[in-house]
């Protein structure tokens, strides 16, 4: 098939229903063949209950899976577990609460087919972007010194201006090969995708995209400062091997 679009999940009951619509509605207006794979992080909103009544009614010619998480274990653990079951050409996830309208995927998927990198990576960042619901001064300051961090201490080229932006796009294969060897399971894990992607040669583009803050993120940089720290460091000291 075309394209496997994977949406990870974690409480995101009033969201999710909105998100298999629009991923439907992407692959039917152009006439691609392709799956949507759900992966609940261990919700207990109903989540599973929602996603798995959407995806029933979705067009014959539209593959699905929800996937049930027992256990709430991370962000990289569900996206990894919804890769791993994907079969598409074209391998993509892309975050609940459709903050990156479906259509962008077309001018990352020119830029794969065009074969002018392995991995399409939607930037914020780029001149070129639209930022229609733009974050918080806090949650600003917070990006730009964690950019810089992952820069100077864990050594994301600095050309890559957004690491973190939840809309990537990845050949087949490449993204078999990553997330078959990924380790983190929390938010960090783009971080070691990225780092695997470099040291195996895998050439990664940035695209411009149109883009509106979720501000019911499940990130949040007061709670999670310590535990994101900790996956930097279990990172750059397992980077080493990689």
């Amino acid at each position: 098939m075309d394209i496997s679009i994977v949406i990870p999940a974690y409480n995101e009951s009033t969201k999710i229903v909105a998100d298999i619509k629009a991923a439907s509605e992407f692959l039917c207006n152009n006439q691609l063949s392709g799956e949507i794979i759900i992966v609940d992080d261990g919700s207990g909103d109903g989540t599973t209950r929602f996603a798995r009544k959407t995806a029933a009614e979705l067009p014959a010619e539209i593959k699905h899976q929800v996937i049930a998480n027992k256990e709430h274990k991370g962000k990289g653990y569900a996206v990894r577990t919804g890769i791993n079951a994907a079969d598409g050409k074209f391998i993509m996830y892309a975050d609940s609460g459709k903050c990156v309208p479906y259509d962008n995927i077309l001018t990352g998927l020119k830029i794969l087919k065009k074969d002018e990198c392995d991995i399409a990576h939607g930037s914020r960042k780029l001149s070129e972007s639209k930022i229609t619901m733009p974050q918080t001064l806090y949650r600003r300051i917070c990006s730009r010194i964690f950019h810089r961090i992952s820069i100077h201490f864990i050594g994301i080229p600095a050309e890559l201006t957004d690491t973190q932006c939840g809309f990537k796009i990845y050949k087949g294969e490449t993204a078999h090969q990553l997330y078959n060897d990924c380790q983190t399971d929390g938010f960090m894990f783009e971080i070691e995708i990225i780092l695997r992607a470099i040291k195996k040669g895998f050439r990664i583009k940035e695209f411009a995209i149109t883009w509106s803050c979720d501000r019911d993120s499940r990130l949040k940089p007061s709670r999670s400062i310590w535990k994101v720290i900790s996956e930097l460091k279990v990172i750059k000291k397992a980077s080493k091997t990689f």
